[in-house]
């Protein structure tokens, strides 16, 4: 049976390309937020849900973190996007005609270089694909949209200039969301065996040297993180929780080790997911 997936924007959004590039034979389903794609899966109205958590160019997407800590859904998989980001238009309109460009906003942040060259306004759109579905159906002669060359061929728009991003490494890591265990038959059979990552947060306590007692659980054991990120807490003015990917899974009795020592020096320890790295990261 084909698994429904949640995605935050529209056909054409990178977030969809990480649905196609994980699942097989998926049925995608566009939401408008990023936390409709948490509340979808919770509530059972998809059976996973797909959300960036890292951009190679901007850095981590706090807002997953923040709805990760919110929902108690776990990570079981992980996909990583190339963004290859194009400037899009109506049929037949040239680069001197355009007025408006529109995109979201790490999109644009992402293509600042190439909006500096000329003098256009500069408007934020809740999805790179809904920028262009906007520009689209609004016969806006002077508007543009910045997205991926796939959302030109959804919506009838044609690649004004192509490859707009800064940098030729441009990757986001998406991370797939369920309320269980992902059954064996959701990731694409054609992908190559890679090795386990886990994501975990935790709370230090409020002691000089908490934090770096806490990471001595994994540096002692020679575990490697290859992440760590810290968010508000939430619960009190000026606390704060420590996000952390790890490399290796906690059935590995080394692993296994450091979470207990990290239990014992820690407030709160929530492992949120163990999966297969993406095959490209």
């Amino acid at each position: 049976m084909k698994p429904t997936v949640a995605y935050q924007g529209e056909p054409g959004a990178f977030a969809e390309d990480a649905v196609l590039d994980f699942f097989v034979d998926p049925h995608p389903v566009a939401v408008p937020t990023w936390r409709a794609v948490f509340e979808t899966v919770r509530e059972g109205h998809a059976d996973a849900g797909v959300v960036p958590i890292e951009s190679s160019m901007a850095g981590t997407i706090r807002e997953t973190l923040d709805l990760l800590a919110e929902f108690d859904l776990a990570i079981v998989g992980e996909a990583t996007v190339p963004v290859r980001l194009a400037l899009l238009a109506a049929p037949g309109r040239t680069i001197d005609a355009i007025e408006r460009v529109y995109s979201h906003p790490q999109a644009l942040a992402q293509a600042d270089a190439f909006l500096r060259t000329r003098q256009w306004q500069v408007m934020t759109a809740y999805n790179t694909a809904g920028a262009a579905r906007l520009v689209a159906e609004s016969g806006d002669a002077g508007a543009a949209a910045i997205a991926s060359p796939r959302a030109a061929d959804i919506y009838g728009l044609e690649v004004v200039a192509a490859d707009v991003q800064t940098g030729d490494d441009n990757r986001t890591r998406f991370v797939v969301l369920a309320r269980d265990v992902a059954p064996a038959g959701w990731r694409r059979t054609d992908l190559p065996p890679t090795s386990p990552r886990t994501t975990l947060v935790f709370a230090v306590r409020n002691v000089p040297g908490s934090l770096y007692s806490c990471l001595g659980a994994f540096a002692t054991r020679g575990v490697n993180l290859t992440r760590l990120e810290s968010r508000p807490a939430r619960t009190a003015r000026w606390e704060y929780v420590f996000w952390v990917d790890v490399d290796g899974d906690p059935a590995e009795p080394v692993f296994a080790g450091a979470l207990d020592d990290l239990r014992r020096r820690c407030e709160m320890v929530r492992v949120v997911g163990t999966y297969a790295r993406a095959p490209d990261d």
